[in-house]
C-alpha cells in the first residue's frame, strides 16, 4: 500500500513533552502517524505540493480536562441549575451532548467526568459515538450518609455496608461496568464565607486502603474529592491515584503528593468564577474570603511546582461559571500565573492528563505518535488566550475543523 505522506511547517510548537517552545519545525506524517520532526530550514528542499504552511500558527497537542461533571452546565440561571440537578438522562443527554462539543471546539479531545446522583454520563460514554471525544467516568460517586456529595453520588450505608464491601457489592450488580475510576468524596466543600474552615474526613485510612486495594484489583483508579490537610493525607497515604481540589492540603501534603504516584487536580479557576459571579451567590459569598481562596491555592500550585508535584489541568466544569472547554483555557491561565511555563502547562493539560486517563501517547506530539494537534493562529505568547479561537485541528493528518 503506497504511503500517504504529508509535511507541516510550523512557526511555534509545544510538543507535550518538553518545557521549552520550539521555533519553527517540519512535522513529516505518513498514514496519519508523525515520523519526523526537525528544525525547519529553506535548504530542506519540501516539494510544495505536499507541504501544508502553517508557519503563521502555534502547533499544540490537543488537551484534557482531569475534572468535569458532563451533566451539570455553567449557566448562572438558577433555576435551570436547580432543574438539571433533578431531570432524567434521557433529558440530560442533549446537555451532555452539547458539552462534547464544547469541548472538542476548544481542542479537548479527554475528559474525566466526576460523578453524577445518575451515573448518566457513565451511561454516556457507553452510548456516544463521537471519535475523537474520549470521555472517562466513574458513574456515581461515594460519600458518607449525612455528609456532602448527594448530587454526584450514593452512600455505602445504602447497601447496608462499610465502603469496601458496598463497592464490592455495587461492582456484583454490574452498577458501574465501564467505569474506569471510582470517586471518592472525603471532604466537604469549601465555606466561601469563612475563610480556611475544614472538614473532618468521611472514610478512615482502613477504608480507603481497602477500598483502593479493591479497585485497583477491578483495573480502576480511585480519584479522591479532598480538601483540607488530613482529608487529604489520609487519601494520598491510602494510595488513591488522585487528589481533586485539595484546598489548605498544606505544605506537608504536597510533599506527600510529590513522593507519591498521584495526580493533584487543583480546580483554581473554580474560586475565579465564583468571584466573578458573586452577585448570583447572594449572601453565600464573600468576596474577601474569594479572593483570598484563590490567592492561596495559586501559592499551593506555584509550591507545587518547586517540589516536582504531578499536576493536571482540571475544571469542576459544570459549577458555576466554569464553562466546559472555556474552562479549560481559564485553568491553564492560573497556571501561568503560579508561575508554570507554557510548555509546562500544556504537559499539564496533555500528557499528564492523558496519563492519568490512561491513553497512552496522548498529548505528546513525537515520532510514532498520531499527528494529532491544534493550530492557533499567532506567537505562542498569545496562549493559553488564543486556543479559544483555533485556526484547525487535525487528527491523524487530516483537517477536521
Amino acid at each position: 500500500m503506497a504511503q500517504e505522506r504529508k509535511r507541516f511547517r510550523v512557526g511555534w510548537m509545544v510538543d507535550g513533552i518538553s518545557t521549552e517552545t520550539l521555533g519553527e519545525q517540519l512535522l513529516t506524517v505518513e498514514n496519519g502517524v508523525i515520523t519526523e520532526v526537525e528544525p525547519w530550514t529553506d535548504s530542506l528542499g519540501v516539494a510544495a505540493e505536499e507541504l501544508i504552511d502553517l508557519s503563521h500558527c502555534t502547533v499544540l497537542p490537543p488537551l484534557t480536562d482531569a475534572c468535569s461533571h458532563l451533566c451539570m452546565s455553567a449557566t448562572t440561571d438558577l433555576t435551570v441549575r436547580e432543574k438539571q440537578l433533578a431531570s432524567s438522562c434521557e433529558e440530560l443527554l442533549p446537555v451532555m451532548k452539547q458539552h462534547a462539543g464544547d469541548y472538542l471546539s476548544h481542542g479537548v479531545f479527554a475528559v474525566c467526568d466526576g460523578g453524577d446522583y445518575g451515573g448518566y454520563a457513565l451511561r454516556f460514554a457507553k452510548e456516544q459515538e463521537h471519535p475523537r471525544f474520549t470521555l472517562r467516568t466513574s458513574g456515581r460517586a461515594w460519600h458518607r450518609k449525612g455528609r456532602y456529595g448527594r448530587l454526584i453520588g450514593r452512600t455505602p450505608e445504602s447497601y447496608g455496608l462499610n465502603l469496601p464491601d458496598a463497592f464490592r457489592e455495587a461492582q456484583r450488580r454490574g452498577e458501574d461496568a465501564g467505569a474506569e475510576f471510582v470517586k471518592i468524596v472525603q471532604s466537604g466543600v469549601n465555606s466561601l464565607t469563612e475563610y480556611g474552615v475544614q472538614t473532618p474526613p468521611q472514610f478512615s485510612l482502613e477504608e480507603l486502603k481497602e477500598l483502593v486495594q479493591r479497585a485497583v484489583e477491578c483495573g480502576k483508579k480511585v480519584m479522591v474529592y479532598a480538601n483540607g490537610q488530613e482529608a487529604v493525607r489520609i487519601a494520598v497515604e491510602a494510595g488513591c491515584h488522585a487528589i481533586e481540589h485539595g484546598f489548605f492540603m498544606g505544605e506537608e501534603n504536597l510533599r506527600r503528593l510529590r513522593d507519591s504516584e498521584a495526580v493533584w487536580v487543583p480546580t483554581v479557576f473554580t474560586m475565579r468564577a465564583y468571584r466573578q459571579n458573586l452577585d448570583i451567590l447572594g449572601g453565600h459569598g464573600s468576596q474577601v474570603v474569594l479572593d483570598s481562596l484563590l490567592e492561596h491555592q495559586l501559592a499551593q500550585l506555584s509550591r507545587a511546582r518547586e517540589l516536582g508535584v504531578k499536576t493536571a489541568v482540571g475544571t469542576d466544569a459544570g459549577s458555576l461559571g466554569v464553562l466546559h472547554g472555556e474552562g479549560v483555557m481559564e485553568e491553564m491561565k492560573l497556571f501561568r500565573r503560579a508561575g508554570y511555563s507554557l510548555g509546562e502547562t500544556i504537559r499539564c493539560s496533555s500528557v499528564t492528563g492523558g496519563d492519568l486517563l490512561g491513553m497512552e501517547n496522548f498529548g505528546r506530539l513525537r515520532p510514532g505518535a498520531p499527528a494529532t494537534f491544534l493550530a492557533s493562529r499567532g506567537t505562542p505568547s498569545q496562549l493559553p488566550r488564543k486556543i479559544i479561537y483555533l485556526e484547525a485541528i487535525y487528527v491523524e493528518g487530516e483537517c477536521v475543523s
